[in-house]
């Protein structure tokens, strides 16, 4: 009788070996078929958004992006962490604005596709989402009336023909935000109601407009993407730069196998869009951080978020924000799933850039250790050294 070990062993060897045509059942060409970018349905209409795909608004959006003008200092936009040679991100352990934030940047192909943002989901919409750093101290660190008279002095004509036209501003503060400095807040809180609503319109519209840019930004084709199409022909190997080594397939079937790491990285960008507690470690020096549970109160209490006066369209687009799971042990530090596509060449990884390599995040996943808080969802695998390495080959063919 041959026990499952040796069983294992025999099948490694003859895939690294590069017998012949590589052999998956049918229930792993099916997985592997989904995780192929060419699954990757086509955008649904942002229906908080009615801007999401007006070309005009996505080109306001990108200048925008792009600008440093768009900062308190003048000095730091959106491409200031979200570079644009570096998969829209920084390769930073934390993002470096005005100041040092306490998470990652994420890169932002295939973004417009998630349901919730940031590493927490703090926020509900991709456009609420670009609001947030403008007016964070350690990113942006501007406020929304000075970002009013921004639009209205350097882009109001452009503005005007996308969104309408603009309000009165004369009587609206230089600077005032109900997040800012004690003076920021004092000039807000001296406004009118009319007056602040004016502004948080400008505001959002801001928002929508970076949103209609950052939908354009879309996960290229790679190697895997290659091999899972030829795979999926059933006619031949895939030959010449198709293919796949057989350290590189062992990986695969290790991912989609006995790794299972398709549990949450899976579809076409190799993420589940959710959130989980996998034990990673916390880091010195840093405010405590539990994830999750933290940001549902941050995203009920956003005045941009779906059920707000600054959506678009109808209730009915709010289906994810009205279910949402607001307690629970599971939520404690727990942290979005990253997309996995391209990710070999962006270390370090996890929220706060806790693993230079690679080689350090499967050696954490096959350890499992516990979590500081919470309950970790992993358990120990106990990756071979080969294993692990086959693991790191098969995530390098996301990136090529």
């Amino acid at each position: 009788m041959i026990r499952f070990p040796r069983l294992f062993a025999l099948l490694a060897m003859a895939v690294l070996a590069g017998c012949g045509k590589p052999e998956f059942s049918d229930a792993e060409r099916k997985t592997i078929a989904s995780l192929a970018l060419s699954a990757l349905p086509p955008l649904e209409a942002d229906t908080t958004n009615r801007f999401a795909d007006v070309p005009a608004a996505a080109a306001l959006g990108a200048t925008l992006f792009f600008d440093a003008g768009m900062s308190g200092d003048g000095k730091v936009s959106c491409a200031t962490c979200h570079k644009i040679d570096r998969q829209f991100q920084d390769d930073l352990p934390r993002a470096v604005g005005v100041g040092r934030t306490n998470r990652r940047t994420m890169p932002l192909a295939g973004v417009a596709h998630d349901a919730w943002f940031f590493w927490d989901g703090r926020r509900d919409s991709l456009w609420a989402q670009a609001l947030a750093p403008l007016e964070n101290p350690l990113e942006q660190a501007g406020n929304r009336a000075a970002y009013a008279h921004y639009i209205k002095a350097r882009f109001g004509e452009r503005y005007e023909r996308i969104f309408g036209p603009l309000p009165d501003l004369s009587n609206v503060p230089a600077n005032a935000s109900p997040l800012g400095s004690d003076a920021e807040k004092a000039a807000w809180n001296a406004m009118s109601g009319a007056q602040a609503e004016d502004v948080n319109r400008v505001f959002a519209n801001i928002g929508k407009a970076i949103a209609a840019f950052e939908r354009s930004i879309s996960p290229p084709q790679t190697r895997f993407d290659r091999f899972a199409a030829a795979l999926d022909t059933g006619i031949q190997a895939p030959q010449g730069d198709d293919a796949l080594s057989p350290e590189e397939i062992l990986g695969l079937k290790l991912f989609i196998g006995k790794a299972n790491c398709v549990t949450c990285h899976n579809g076409p960008r190799f993420t589940d869009g959710g959130f989980h507690n996998t034990g990673v470690p916390s880091v010195a020096n840093l405010p405590p951080d539990r994830g999750r549970i933290d940001a549902v109160r941050q995203v009920e209490a956003d005045p941009f978020n779906c059920f707000g006066v600054f959506r678009d369209g109808g209730a009915s687009a709010c289906g994810e924000l009205r279910f949402m799971v607001k307690a629970g042990p599971g939520l404690v530090r727990a942290y979005k799933t990253p997309s996995l596509r391209a990710a070999a060449t962006r270390a370090p990884y996890m929220h706060a850039g806790q693993f230079s390599s690679l080689e350090e995040v499967v050696a954490h996943y096959s350890k499992a250790p516990a979590s500081v808080e919470g309950l970790s969802e992993i358990h120990p695998l106990q990756l071979s050294d080969r294993e692990r390495a086959a693991l790191v080959a098969f995530l390098k063919t996301l990136a090529e």
